[in-house]
């Protein structure tokens, strides 16, 4: 097996501290060298916690580093373009925190830079890669629910933190660009097409004009999908994925449980109580994150495509930019294609 994959994490963002760094560390192909802050206190503490080598108190230094192969990028949505193309300057690969950019357009310049610098660059869709997904996708294809021709989604959870990144819309934070971009992703994912037109509601906080409730619809050439995505809701999240012979369930389609086993639940509708024609499969407990982290460094080492490549991310920009547009013209509005 070749040497590991050498990774500079930019900041001591919570998503990096919490789960990916954590996972990254369970690799087989990936190995965390360096962690850079604006703070090098706060750099030298999770270099600490995590036992990371090297700790660096700016971003640049980071970059500077020529030991460094790849970036993941966990900073703020607004910042993640800016820093994915100084990383890809340094001919640093680069992981960069969904929502890839804060609209199609500026996410083309990634393509612009990846081309130009000779790197790979992908977004850190995790979910695209868990094994329930996978397995929806195949059943899916194999006709096991006859013709797909609908899917529902909910993504929820409460916060009111004025300072949380997520609550400030000149970080272009809100639900749809936080949340809603899972089940526009995974919808387009199973899918396997693009959303012909869309429409959405959106209702907006009224201090911080981040939008708190949005709900959406997808018209896909062969069906729909649904879904409402909420920063002021209890937690909850659920997809499901209809045809005319079943249905799949996924129970915890994007937090997937890293102790205990993910499920999604097949039924072909025939017994309505309390889904008593449901049959359940269980996946291998597993870490989706460490399962990203290997994919793409296998990506570098053998020179293939990363899991999530800025083509699909582009299009996932494009959906939430029509959803955006649908919510202020109140008509549906096209995805602008690649």
């Amino acid at each position: 097996m070749p040497p590991k994959v050498k990774w500079g994490i930019l900041s001591a963002a919570n998503i990096a501290t919490r789960h990916v760094i954590p996972a990254m560390q369970q690799c087989e192909w990936a190995e965390i060298t360096a962690i850079a802050s604006r703070s090098i206190e706060k750099a030298k503490n999770v270099a600490a916690q995590f036992s990371i080598p090297k700790a660096y108190g700016s971003y640049e230094e980071l970059l500077a580093d020529g030991e460094i192969e790849a970036i993941y990028n966990p900073l703020p949505n607004h910042m993640h373009v800016e820093w994915s193309i100084r990383a890809a300057s340094h001919s640093k690969h680069v992981l960069c925190e969904k929502p890839i950019s804060r609209n199609a357009a500026e996410a083309r310049r990634l393509l612009e830079a990846r081309d130009e610098y000779g790197v790979k660059i992908g977004e850190a869709f995790m979910v695209r890669t868990h094994p329930q997904w996978l397995r929806t996708r195949e059943l899916i294809r194999a006709g096991r629910i006859g013709k797909l021709r609908s899917a529902s989604g909910f993504f929820s959870y409460f916060n009111t933190d004025p300072a949380n990144t997520r609550n400030i819309a000149d970080y272009y934070g809100g639900a749809l660009m936080d949340i809603g971009c899972y089940p526009v992703k995974t919808s387009r994912f199973v899918f396997g097409d693009e959303p012909e037109r869309v429409f959405a509601c959106i209702e907006r906080d009224p201090s911080f004009k981040t939008d708190r409730l949005t709900s959406a619809i997808l018209e896909f050439p062969t069906g729909q999908s649904i879904f409402t995505a909420s920063t002021q809701l209890v937690s909850y999240q659920k997809m499901q994925f209809f045809g005319t012979e079943g249905r799949i369930d996924i129970e915890i389609p994007f937090n997937a449980p890293t102790d205990k086993p993910a499920r999604i639940f097949i039924d072909n509708g025939k017994d309505l109580y309390a889904g008593g024609s449901a049959i359940t499969e269980s996946f291998p407990i597993c870490n989706q994150y460490t399962i990203q982290g290997d994919l793409f460094s296998q990506a570098i080492r053998e020179n293939k495509e990363v899991p999530n490549p800025l083509e699909d991310a582009i299009c996932n920009m494009a959906v939430i930019d029509a959803l955006f547009r649908s919510a202020e013209s109140g008509r549906w509005e096209v995805p602008e294609p690649l």
